[in-house]
């Protein structure tokens, strides 16, 4: 543990300079604890164990959920709040963002592109924990205080397992609050505009224009969040195709005028994944470890933020939603992670190290494409980050109505947005330390009740697709 510990620590290293504050140490030294065996055997042990229970099921059924996606199986009579697709958008919304621009380059800058293969191997098994954790957000949801119908963690534990489980539900929402606060985002949104625009530009830069930049964004995302999920589901279901297309469009544009090197990115990526001799003290396991953490940041599997917006889906069917949430790992591991970790890879600007965080992958497009490549990302990163900021609000504000009440949910909408210049002016090592800390002790709670449920997931399934072969022959 000391060893995995000591390796996971780099990070330390890599964001920050050498003088860091006995605060900042005390919140990443909690970060990396948590981020411990027992959590890499939870995650991915868990998925693994949701792959076989289900006989792989959620792969066998791709071209299905794609269909339920696109609202062939839409029904606006059905309870819920958002459509499918909308549920799938504002949980893509706070997952595609940050943890694949930023996430990667620190995932690379810690455990070097090895790091990447952990992220693949985290995020297929990801898919099936998806599958399950979502399939229960809607098959145990409950109501809250106001009696709407409410989806998540919380719900499945106390509608699922009883109420004599609710400290477990309880813990998860107290971390929850925490969990989806905006401070990475807009730290790492304001660290992009200070190095790319103000700097170069001979424009000072500092404690006051993180702030102003801070205060500018708070603005932003309080127009929209106190209009609630609907307003959020519409925003960012327009948001996130958007978001997505461009940036895969610029990072593509990157790796296909540099052909040649392409091979031998994935090849290296594959061979650096065993050998840790370079990074992170020659532990193989810190290096797994580092791979699995960044990947629970960029898909958010078995930590329990997505079943909060696919509970509030319009469907009776669970198993239909769990299909839809599935996706997510796929889009946001497997295709935006890779082409991230591509263009830094083939442009070589990760063995430099002397950029951390946003700065690293705005290096990257600069290189490839010098004179604009920098205000590109610049660009891509005002939206990821901004449409994780807008749907993350929500998540909060389910953990808070949970234990404190419903009518009361506005308060920590307002303590969200003032966290927002704090996380501005906050060092990179202290927010990462934060979310990192607080997802960590959310999969906790998340995973066991989904492991100790996943019969009920089962058994639904089974019935779903027996349902969906009856009908399909009658048609």
């Amino acid at each position: 543990m000391k060893e995995l510990t000591e390796g996971i620590s780099i990070l330390e290293g890599v964001s920050q300079p050498d003088g860091i504050s006995t605060v900042e140490r005390l919140i990443t030294g909690f970060s990396d604890l948590a981020w411990g065996t027992p959590l890499l055997v939870l995650l991915l042990g868990g998925g693994l164990f949701f792959l076989i229970y289900s006989r792989m099921l959620p792969f066998r059924y791709f071209r299905h959920a794609i269909a339920i996606l696109l609202g062939r199986y839409d029904d606006p009579g059905e309870p819920g709040q958002i459509n499918h697709y909308q549920a799938l958008s504002t949980a893509l919304a706070a997952t595609v963002g940050m943890g694949n621009i930023s996430g990667v380059a620190l995932a690379i800058a810690m455990g070097g592109p090895g790091a990447i293969f952990w992220m693949w191997i985290s995020a297929l098994l990801g898919v099936t924990t998806k599958y399950f954790t979502c399939t229960l957000a809607v098959m145990y949801r409950g109501r809250d205080s106001n009696g709407e119908i409410q989806g998540g963690p919380m719900y499945v534990i106390t509608e699922g397992l009883g109420k004599k489980w609710m400290p477990l539900a309880i813990f998860f929402s107290m971390l929850g609050m925490i969990g989806v606060l905006p401070m990475f985002q807009v730290n790492q949104l304001t660290q992009i505009v200070r190095d790319v625009v103000l700097l170069p530009n001979g424009v000072g830069a500092g404690f006051i224009t993180d702030l102003i930049s801070g205060l500018v964004v708070a603005s932003l995302v309080g127009l929209v969040i106190f209009g609630g999920i609907k307003r959020i589901g519409k925003v960012t279901g327009r948001m996130v195709p958007l978001m997505v297309a461009f940036y895969v469009i610029s990072v593509l544009l990157i790796i296909f005028t540099n052909p040649g090197r392409i091979l031998p990115s994935f090849a290296l990526i594959f061979r650096d994944a065993f050998h840790a001799d370079s990074v992170l003290g020659g532990s193989l396991g810190a290096l797994v470890i580092t791979g699995v953490r960044r990947a629970a940041f960029s898909n958010e599997a078995g930590i329990g933020t997505a079943p909060m917006a696919h509970g509030a889906a319009k469907t009776n069917e669970p198993v239909r939603e769990g299909l839809v949430a599935m996706l997510g790992p796929v889009v946001d591991t497997i295709i935006v992670c890779t082409m991230t970790a591509l263009a830094l890879i083939i442009t070589g600007v990760w063995e430099a190290g002397d950029s951390d965080g946003i700065t690293l992958t705005a290096d990257a497009f600069e290189a490839a494409l010098p004179g604009f490549g920098s205000y590109l990302l610049t660009l891509c990163v005002f939206v990821f980050s901004l449409s994780t900021m807008l749907s993350f609000p929500y998540y909060g504000t389910k953990c808070f109505s949970f234990i404190f009440g419903a009518r009361h949910s506005y308060l920590y909408n307002w303590f969200y947005i003032l966290t927002i210049p704090v996380g501005a002016t906050a060092t990179l090592g202290t927010v990462v330390g934060i979310f990192d800390g607080a997802y960590a002790l959310m999969a906790f709670p998340t995973m066991i009740s989904a492991l100790l449920l996943s019969p009920s997931v089962v058994r639904a399934s089974k019935d779903y697709f027996k349902r969906l072969k009856e009908n399909r022959s009658h048609a």
